[in-house]
């Protein structure tokens, strides 16, 4: 039984862990009980972790304050959603705890692990029984208790597993959600998943990505030196979607740009069919495509030239932190040209893409406030799963940031009407938090799994619409689910109704939609704009 762990220890038991989580981060996504597609625990818990493990490779024979230390700066920046921020922190006490120690025994891995506990617990403004939070705070208890029975590290590890394993399955019995729907905490299962793992790599039986799993070591963003445009077998990236106006199949044009190119995906429905494909001849893609319908949209990009432009502005000296010539600034989190055009209108200064499923990291964030030429930066997340990430941010620049804790992007435009440039940075902040409370926003997306949620038989490919943060209703119609939406407004009296539809909704089908929200609430002023969100074809803001 090991008696203590080093540096070089603490770097295979985090290696480990990434792989671990790597491995079985599917599995933590299917935990997820509510259906709709989001950044979901796993994938961001892998993506954080992984994130360390990365910068743990390249660091030769660490002290064990170092390791933890490269262990808790990764992680940080690279946190992705909530869950990846409480693991974040958690090795952040943990990593505070060891600094300064060669080695770690059992009593200062309990109180590395209660460290660890204590600093995600202080993030946290309203906790919650039956999370990651339940299951690390009673490991670390149990840990606690051990260490002064043996102070050896395995022993001590090992309860906190045991500790874990009971904390885990009762999460189902602390929160109604997981308990109607028969499953554990993502976020807890995903912490014991970490603990098994460094367990395994503490008996030498280090946890592996298998071959062809393997993603390589995470970056923040590619390397573009490390190819040459030789490598770019196709040159053009050809996008488009058409209108079918016709029975033509459109598995006989699949067949066709399979062999004009690679990189290919082809999704049909009933009205439409989107393109995606490499090809060195994009006219001719676009001359077999126009046989099955008009161009709704058409973008074609060199790869070739990206890539020259992209390695050159790498080369180039990295900006410092923008000096600061105004007192505040703005950014904001969103995805789709049009919700950006939208922002930019009302003064945002910077944009990062992102949103749902695709939850930018704390670096992201960071180095978008770096960019903004203010003292202090306003930053509207724009998604509740953001929040947490983007409130890390303030630690890690000169820059002052303040975090509104917008949770859609209706929100945050309301919030940005209400800012102003020259108030105080009280003002500002009173102002912006409260305007949040004065929209609502409706929201209809796809169902990602089948779910029984809330007393609806929900099944994988259902129109969900969402009032607010609850399911509202479920349909294979989306026109009925619109129709109880603009029901809904104007029983609510509202007046001002902004409708921004997604990437996947042709102009024509959003202004039918438009009009019916005008015919069900004659009273009120109804905007149509062109969002380009992905996932959601429509975010409806009404006031």
């Amino acid at each position: 039984m090991r008696q203590t762990i080093n540096g070089a220890d603490f770097r295979r038991l985090m290696i480990s862990a990434a792989a671990a989580i790597e491995i079985n981060k599917q599995k933590l996504n299917e935990l997820n009980v509510f259906p709709v597609p989001d950044g979901d625990t796993g994938t961001n818990m892998s993506m954080t972790i992984n994130a360390a493990a990365a910068d743990l490779r390249k660091a030769e024979d660490p002290s064990l304050e170092k390791a933890a230390a490269i262990s808790a700066s990764a992680m940080l920046r690279g946190a992705r959603g909530n869950s990846g921020v409480i693991l974040s922190l958690l090795l952040r006490g943990i990593s505070r705890k060891l600094k300064g120690a060669e080695n770690c025994d059992g009593v200062l891995w309990a109180a590395a692990l209660q460290e660890g506990v204590d600093a995600a617990y202080k993030a946290v403004m309203k906790p919650a029984e039956g999370t990651i939070l339940t299951v690390a705070r009673l490991a670390a208890a149990k840990a606690t208790q051990a260490a002064q029975e043996n102070n050896y590290f395995e022993f001590v590890h090992e309860a906190a597993i045991e500790e874990a394993q009971v904390a885990l399955a009762n999460t189902v019995n602390q929160n109604p959600v997981l308990k109607k729907a028969g499953v554990v905490d993502a976020g807890g299962k995903g912490w014991l998943v970490a603990l098994e793992a460094m367990m395994s790599a503490l008996r030498g039986e280090d946890i592996v990505v298998p071959e062809g799993m393997e993603t390589g070591d995470v970056k923040e963003q590619a390397d573009f030196s490390d190819f040459d445009t030789e490598d770019i077998t196709f040159t053009y990236c050809t996008e488009f979607i058409i209108s079918r106006e016709n029975d033509k199949d459109p598995e006989a044009l699949r067949a066709f740009l399979s062999e004009l190119g690679d990189s290919l995906v082809l999704v049909d429905d009933e009205e439409i069919i989107k393109v995606h494909v490499h090809t060195n001849d994009p006219g001719t893609a676009l001359h077999e495509a126009v046989s099955y319908g008009s161009f709704v949209t058409v973008k074609i990009e060199n790869m070739r030239l990206q890539h020259t432009e992209k390695v050159m502005s790498e080369q180039e000296m990295a900006p410092t932190i923008a000096e600061p010539e105004k007192p505040f600034g703005v950014v904001s989190v969103c995805a789709g040209k049009g919700l950006a055009d939208v922002f930019k209108d009302l003064g945002v200064d910077g944009i990062i893409s992102g949103g749902q499923t695709m939850n930018p990291s704390t670096q992201d964030i960071l180095e978008a406030v770096n960019k903004v030429p203010a003292e202090t930066v306003f930053v509207l997340p724009n998604n509740k799963n953001i929040i947490m990430a983007a409130e890390q941010v303030d630690a890690l620049t000169p820059k002052h940031v303040v975090v509104i804790p917008s949770k859609t992007v209706p929100q945050g435009v309301t919030a940005m009407l209400s800012f102003n440039p020259e108030g105080t940075e009280q003002e500002n902040v009173d102002a912006l938090t409260e305007a949040l409370s004065t929209v609502d926003t409706m929201q209809i997306t796809y169902a990602a799994r089948n779910s029984d949620f809330d007393g609806y038989d929900i099944h994988e490919g259902d129109y969900l619409a969402m009032y607010g943060s609850a399911l509202f209703g479920t349909s294979r119609d989306i026109k009925v689910l619109l129709r109880s939406l603009a029901e809904k407004v104007r029983d609510e009296g509202k007046s001002y109704i902004t409708i921004y539809y997604g990437e996947d909704i042709q102009e024509k089908h959003a202004q039918k939609a438009a009009d019916l929200f005008a015919d069900i609430c004659p009273d009120a002023d109804v905007n149509l704009l062109c969002g380009g969100q992905p996932v959601y074809y429509y975010l409806i803001s009404a006031e």
